[in-house]
């Protein structure tokens, strides 16, 4: 009868053990995978975003400069007002501030599509860097990062 007893109270502590281990354990892997999908869910995001700057071109005073960024990749980029552009002569570049946080400083840049309604595989995007005045002839570098922090960088002379 001892040994029944005893066996009893050891199998009730086993599966109480057992609860226990699963409560404590459960929440963790849970909580791993699912930052496993959203960290795989961002690379499959980048992995999918390209883009290309693809010819970089001035007006005749050179207070106005154009970059035509084509989408090479295989998903369509929102929010291209959030991008970053980095523009200038390539040993003396900024940030340039996109048209609407720039206010009525200069340099400034916007955009406009150039063969479609959205930013999608295949489609060109014309950005348009304004000076109030002329930032001189040299060697200019470019570099557009999108959001997801996928960037291209472009050298031209004007």
């Amino acid at each position: 009868m001892d040994k029944a007893i005893t066996t009893a109270l050891l199998i009730i502590a086993g599966v109480v053990c057992m609860i226990f281990i699963f409560n404590s354990v459960y929440p963790m892997i849970n909580r791993s995978s699912e930052a496993m999908t959203s960290m795989a869910e961002q690379v499959d995001e980048r992995m999918k975003s390209r883009i290309n700057i693809v010819h970089a071109a001035n007006n005749s005073t050179r207070t106005v400069v154009y970059l035509w960024i084509k989408n090479v990749g295989t998903q369509r980029i929102l929010a291209v007002e959030e991008s970053d552009l980095f523009f200038g002569q390539e040993d003396d570049f900024e940030r340039v501030p996109y048209l609407t946080d720039a206010g009525s400083d200069y340099p400034r840049w916007s955009f406009e599509l150039e063969n479609d309604t959205e930013w999608r595989t295949s489609a060109t995007i014309k950005v348009t860097v304004t000076y109030d005045s002329d930032p001189g002839a040299g060697t200019y570098f470019a570099k557009f990062i999108i959001p997801n922090g996928i960037y291209d960088e472009f050298y031209f002379s004007m």
